[in-house]
């Protein structure tokens, strides 16, 4: 049963969880404005557009990427008060477990848990999209926007090249496929382009030529232009920045599946984008438990130790996510190692916190 004593700290820890959200919207708003006004401006960027597209999904990402440092300092600002205002040893002395203590922290960072999972999943990748959406137009417009020497493989026995797609025209340069029955060459199709047709989603190949191999027999087939249906589409040659990250989850896993067959180096992006939107909202668990585990002695000082000393470990635990990023795409890192790593490591470090916490 949830008592007295557990609201009290139920509305103290989402109370100053929420109050802490409020104050870093202020910052990281006001920092990207003053960083960002002379794009706006550059771009005749609509205040409208700023408001309602860009902010509106730069401030859910961002106060999601930093939701483990939030929550880490909301918890260790309220418990450190606690104990400075000797509200816990009456509380442990009066015979109540440490493991009880817990209870309401526990109760707490479930609810930013599932409320984090949920945004990640449902939420953030479409107000990803309206910030991708923005930047791409009127923060960092891309004068080249095409997308160089592309090998794909499309189904089992088909492999496309094309040296340069044109992402604004949607036409695609110098273009070739060649198609295999196990490892014999049986067709090789060259166009001088290919050309995405938006009223038959379908593609059109201009200036092309068929060489069909059967045995020790070959023909020739010439022609001007065919429609054909491929299965790729002009957005699997986009090359904007935080491109995944606006994709929700059905559009992640069926291009994880195409992405099996194809193997054009970015599976490894892909997969940690899904496994994070997972695994990221239990750090509200594992910071919880540090940050109780940390701040629930009462020191010499007040709260700036305590406080000072989980700044430090949420800022070590986001370097953490980022050294694991990047050595999941760059090192061969396995995707779901990397991102369990960080919470493996501080989820450790919490369990010695609590194991050495007073009782």
């Amino acid at each position: 049963m949830i008592k007295i004593i557990d609201w009290y700290i139920i509305k103290k820890y989402l109370g100053t969880f929420i109050f802490t959200l409020g104050i870093f919207t202020v910052i990281i708003v006001v920092f990207d404005v003053s960083e960002k006004l002379d794009d706006f401006l550059k771009h005749d960027a609509p205040l409208s557009k700023i408001i309602f597209e860009y902010y509106a999904g730069f401030i859910p990402f961002y106060l999601n990427f930093l939701s483990p440092l939030i929550n880490f300092i909301a918890v260790i600002l309220f418990t450190a008060k606690m104990a400075d205002q000797t509200e816990i040893v009456p509380i442990l002395s009066s015979g109540v477990s440490f493991k009880r203590f817990l209870r309401p922290y526990i109760i707490s960072s479930s609810i930013i848990f599932l409320v984090t999972l949920i945004f990640n999943l449902f939420i953030i990748p479409e107000t990803n999209r309206l910030m991708v959406d923005f930047e791409n137009i009127y923060v960092n417009p891309k004068t080249d926007n095409s997308k160089m020497y592309t090998h794909m493989q499309i189904d089992k026995n088909s492999y496309v090249y094309i040296e340069n797609f044109d992402n604004t025209n949607r036409i695609g340069y110098k273009f070739s496929m060649d198609k295999f029955n196990g490892d014999e060459l049986k067709e090789k199709l060259i166009a001088d382009r290919i050309a995405w047709d938006s009223v038959k989603l379908k593609w059109t190949i201009y200036n092309y030529s068929i060489r069909t191999i059967d045995s020790l027999k070959e023909k020739m087939t010439y022609g001007t232009s065919k429609d054909t249906t491929l299965d790729f589409r002009p957005k699997d040659f986009e090359i904007y920045d935080n491109l995944y990250s606006a994709m929700n989850m059905a559009e992640l896993n069926e291009r994880i599946q195409k992405e099996e067959i194809r193997g054009t180096g970015v599976m490894a992006n892909l997969l940690l984008e899904k496994y994070k939107r997972f695994v990221y909202p239990l750090s509200a668990f594992v910071l919880t438990l540090m940050g109780v585990s940390l701040s629930s002695r009462k020191v010499r000082g007040g709260i700036g130790l305590p406080l000072g000393i989980g700044i430090f470990l949420s800022f070590a635990y986001i370097l953490s996510i980022q050294f694991s990023t990047m050595f999941a795409l760059k090192g061969g890192l396995p995707p779901l190692i990397a991102v369990l790593i960080p919470n493996i490591i501080f989820g450790t470090l919490g369990i010695y916190l609590l194991i050495k916490a007073p009782k």
